[in-house]
């Protein structure tokens, strides 16, 4: 076995590994960027090297500083982790030319897979089956949009070196083709460097179901069964779990022995995924399955395997890269024990089409109990940059049935406490309860088609959250009295109110970063707070935050509330000036409107990148455009001033 190992990677993967690492044995080396400085990870090694600034490109994608900090420390082996240079050929080719073991497959498997069009060329030679599509060369896009006619509507657009989503469009008409393929180039060139495009038949029910494989040195290949990951946003994973349900044993063993061939096709060696696109009309269907691609790496949903398995994949991967023998090689010795899901907490936020939410972490805290695990690598106190995904956590939970273990999921999310930027957690507490989803009925469009119960459109203030923060917030800003027992009285608050006539004031509040008014109603039994004429929760959670500021959490949701402040222009800020601001930190792609030009609402003003994803920015109202601030290539911060739009009268 290995000595010590360089973690490639930073967050909760490199979390993860580390802790495995030291368990058997191996002396743990982190490497971290300028905005890492403070990151667990780094402290939870034996020693950590600054690699650079914080942009990827500049420290966690800079395979020559990785490759340095290896020699210098004198690392047996380089566990990349995933994402960033866990799937890149020319890193593994680097790490062997420079005697250091690569935790992975080899280059020539990397590659293999890494390409969608080649890869599917290799397995229609082994005879697995994959889906209709254009997989070729030519890159024209007349004939790119000639070749989606063919197909016919609707068809997925899809980067050839693709992943997460990044570079994959759903086009349903014809005449969407041109944008649709254009925003999908720029996205894949960002996020990897390739703007090549595959065209494939898109299946109108599907159901996204992966297998685990494994492959050691000598020749031995098994599959850890399936994961379905089915429950998907913009084609990115937001819940999956192990088993999938309606699968057959049947079923199983095909899928599970069409993975083992493709992995066997490239000589593949170590941990991967290979994912399949099944028809879920009607039931799983014993030949309604075809192979999408295979992932050179450890999945981020790799702990729902775990819990079913009882195997510890990140072990099994130290064992196969030091050249040891599977530890199970007999498909049949696999076990698979009750019902594992997960869940990944993200800083979004979900009532803003689920833009990025950065910032620092005021309070964070999971509860612990029977069949539960959380993976996280930030803590209370550090910071969400922009720079990085902004995954918060894996919280997995296990059990013996599906329905017991969706219902042990949902409780862990209800009780996890998080505070400062926005989460997605009432969010993926009301997908495990989501009726559909619980039976069985479900494929990669639920979330898109089931918004109203899932609670994305509710839109406008948790008013008895907001009326909680200003209650307790009043109550904080009072002043000193004589008898620090005596209620609190509208005269307590500085705001003019005259002792005569109807006892009722009001005073100016933010409510997540829109101006609103606290009323206050003093009678002889005391005083009362209410905002929009709701009074506060109880149950409601309040965490005190810098300045007059509180963060109050009901019902996973978060309400950020602030006594206004006059002299920081809060005020001014409700007259509805027309600014155009930044949603988040990111950069400004293009601006889609010039000085002068009238745009209805919902005009596409502007195009922003944040976490290699794009975002439109339209309007929100008509209006004439006015005063553009920013050009396109700069780096804006959440909140930075774009434009504005001057109403017509």
């Amino acid at each position: 076995m290995f000595a010590s190992v360089l973690i490639a990677n930073r967050g909760e993967i490199a979390c993860r590994i580390a802790r495995t690492a030291s368990r058997m044995g191996l002396r743990t080396i982190a490497v971290y960027s300028e905005a890492d400085a403070d990151a667990p990870h780094v402290r939870q090694c034996d020693e950590a090297y600054l690699i650079g600034p914080a942009p990827a490109r500049e420290s966690y994608l800079a395979a020559d500083k990785l490759l340095a900090v290896a020699r210098e420390s004198g690392a047996a082996c380089i566990h990349p982790g995933y994402g960033f240079l866990s799937e890149n050929a020319d890193f593994a080719e680097a790490c062997v030319q420079a005697g250091i073991v690569f935790v992975g497959p080899p280059p020539s498997a990397i590659r293999a897979m890494g390409l969608k069009d080649r890869a599917k060329a290799l397995m229609q030679e082994a005879g697995v089956p994959v889906v209709p599509g254009y997989h070729g060369d030519q890159q024209d896009e007349t004939f790119l949009k000639r070749k989606a006619y063919e197909l016919g509507y609707p068809v997925l657009i899809k980067a050839v070196a693709g992943g997460g989503g990044k570079g994959m469009r759903l086009v349903e008409r014809h005449a969407d083709f041109d944008a649709a393929i254009a925003s999908a180039r720029r996205e894949a060139i960002s996020a990897f460097g390739d703007g090549r495009m595959l065209i494939e038949k898109y299946i109108t029910a599907p159901r996204h179901i992966e297998i685990q494989v494994f492959a050691d040195k000598r020749g031995n290949a098994v599959h850890l069964h399936e994961r379905d990951c089915s429950l998907q946003r913009r084609h990115q994973k937001v819940i999956e779990e192990a088993p999938a349900p309606g699968m057959s044993e049947d079923l199983r063993a095909r899928m599970g022995a069409a993975a083992v061939a493709a992995a066997k096709a490239v000589g593949y060696v170590g941990a991967g995924t290979v994912e399949f696109i099944a028809d879920g009309a009607n039931g799983l269907k014993r030949d309604g399955f075809w192979f999408m691609e295979m992932n050179t790496r450890l999945q981020v949903e790799h702990p729902v395997t775990e819990a079913v398995t009882g195997f510890d994949l990140v072990e099994w991967q130290f064992r196969v890269a030091a050249g040891e023998r599977l530890p199970v090689t007999n498909q049949s010795e696999i076990p698979l024990r009750g019902h594992a899901v997960e869940a990944r907490v993200y800083a979004e936020d979900p009532e803003r089409g689920f833009l990025p939410s950065t910032g620092r972490l005021v309070a964070l805290s999971f509860p612990q109990g029977e069949g539960l695990r959380v993976d996280s690598g930030v803590e209370q106190g550090g910071e969400i940059s922009p720079y990085y995904d902004p995954m918060i956590a894996k919280v997995i939970a296990h059990a013996d049935t599906r329905e017991a273990a969706l219902d042990r999921l949902a409780g862990e999310l209800d009780r996890t406490v998080i505070a400062g930027p926005r989460t997605n957690l009432a969010f993926l507490s009301a997908l495990c309860r989501s009726p559909g989803f619980r039976d069985g009925q479900f494929d990669t469009s639920y979330i898109a088609r089931h918004h109203d119960e899932l609670g994305l459109n509710q839109g406008g203030i948790d008013a008895p959250a907001a009326a909680s923060g200003a209650a307790q917030l009043i109550a904080n800003a009072r002043p000193q009295r004589p008898d620090p027992d005596a209620p609190l009285s509208p005269w307590d608050v500085a705001d003019g109110f005259q002792l005569s006539g109807t006892r009722v004031t009001t005073i100016p509040i933010v409510v997540n970063g829109e101006p609103d008014v606290a009323r206050l109603d003093f009678s002889a039994g005391g005083w009362r707070v209410t905002v929009r004429g709701a009074e506060p929760d109880p149950s409601a959670r309040l965490i005190a935050a810098a300045g007059n500021t509180m963060f109050v959490l009901r019902g996973g949701r978060q309400t950020q509330v602030a006594l206004a402040d006059f002299e920081a222009g809060d005020v001014d800020h409700a007259a509805g000036d027309g600014v155009v601001r930044a949603p988040m930190h990111g950069k400004l792609l293009a601006i889609l409107v010039t000085a002068g030009e009238t745009v209805s609402k919902g005009h596409r003003l502007a195009i922003i990148e944040a976490m290699k994803m794009e975002h439109a920015i339209v309007a929100s109202r008509d209006g004439v455009v006015t005063d553009i601030a920013a050009a396109a290539g700069a780096q804006v911060a959440e909140g930075a001033r774009i434009m504005a739009i001057e109403a017509q009268t």
